[in-house]
């Protein structure tokens, strides 16, 4: 089981700031993000970390890992 966290405007447009996945075989964050939302793509420059660590997201994702999602942010 991994768990799933997506903050400020991820987290709006999916309507949901966690979940849990069980995973069988190895996944990486993208394709992670691609199994639990089908729906929208990631935005470009989102952050992604794996166990409060930045990682990239071709980086594998394990039972009992936590991914979060960050997305760009935007100033003026």
């Amino acid at each position: 089981m991994i768990t799933l966290r997506y903050f400020a405007s991820l987290r709006e447009t999916l309507g949901r700031s966690t979940e849990q996945l069980e995973i069988f075989e190895l996944h990486t964050v993208l394709s992670v993000w691609r199994l639990v939302n089908p729906d929208f793509s990631l935005p470009e420059n989102t952050l992604t970390a794996v166990n409060m660590d930045y990682v990239p997201q071709s980086h594998l994702v394990k039972n009992g890992d936590e991914v979060a999602f960050f997305p760009p942010v935007t100033g003026g």
